[in-house]
């Protein structure tokens, strides 16, 4: 006859099945955690304008100075986080490759496309800042800073450098100028010509003068860079002078999870050993 014990036979297969999954998941470890954070940032902009002129091609910065400026420029941008970010370039006349943006994978992609011979050839220093200014004039960002990079003087473009620098006093914008290439009279640049790329040499003309002033008279600095170290140089002590301000108040809980889980396989255990050695004992016998 029947009895309830036949019924149970099974069950401390069951149960030990049972404890090893709530071990398996004792061993898991489950957590939960609660955590909320709040954050202030205050970004600042930032218009990079940048030459693109034939000079820009010289070798005396290797590889060249395009090159280098566009790689060191790069690098800022990628750890600016929470600024406004856009590129103007400038040779013969200016325009804008990417306006204020957050989005700096997008502005680092378009450094890939800059190359010297975009625009037509000169040096239109005064036009490119001018153009840079008036991109993030009307922005409600307290901050607002003009990275001016050239390697040679101002002799095309309807606006003077000096003209376009108290445009920028005047909308509270900082110009920080930077002169890229090294002191030589003449460099070294490449041609192309029916045997392949050649290079012959031109004169480097450099008005550190204007420069200086622009950099005064809104408030910024005027740098000189003169190899790749010294351009890295100068745009971490850029980086440094304009650090964003970032308040952040953050709070985090960790919760374990696994109690619940040991209580059941001790109990499955302990039933086990019931049923095995007790009450299904005399089903053996």
């Amino acid at each position: 006859v029947k009895t309830y014990k036949n019924f149970l036979i099974h069950a401390p297969f069951v149960l030990r099945i049972i404890t090893l999954s709530m071990l398996i998941m004792v061993l898991m470890r489950p957590v939960s955690t609660r955590n909320w954070s709040e954050e202030s940032v205050e970004g600042i902009d930032i218009m990079l304008a940048m030459d693109v002129s034939t000079s820009m091609s010289a070798v005396d910065i290797q590889p060249n100075r395009i090159d280098v400026a566009k790689d060191v420029a790069a690098q800022f941008v990628s750890g600016r986080k929470s600024d406004n970010i856009g590129l103007t370039l400038f040779a013969g006349e200016s325009f804008t490759q990417c306006p204020l943006t957050t989005d700096h994978a997008v502005l680092v992609n378009l450094f890939q496309s800059v190359k010297f011979g975009m625009i037509e050839d000169g040096t239109a220093i005064g036009l490119g800042l001018a153009n840079a200014v008036n991109r993030m004039k009307d922005s409600p960002t307290k901050s607002k800073v003009v990275i001016l990079l050239t390697d040679g003087s101002n002799n095309r473009g309807d606006i003077d450098p000096q003209t376009a620098a108290e445009i920028a006093k005047t909308f509270n914008i900082r110009v920080y100028a930077i002169g890229v290439g090294s002191y030589s009279q003449e460099v070294r640049v490449p041609m192309h010509t029916p045997y392949g790329v050649q290079y012959g040499t031109m004169s480097s003309e450099f008005d550190e003068t204007t420069l200086r002033n622009i950099a005064q008279l809104t408030g910024g600095e005027y740098f000189r860079a003169t190899d790749n170290n010294s351009l890295r140089a100068i745009y971490q002590q850029i980086d440094q002078l304009e650090k964003t301000k970032i308040r952040v108040r953050e709070y985090s809980k960790r919760t374990e999870h696994f109690m619940p889980f040991l209580t059941a396989a001790l109990l499955c255990l302990l039933l086990e050993v019931l049923l095995r050695f007790f009450v299904l004992r005399t089903i053996a016998e």
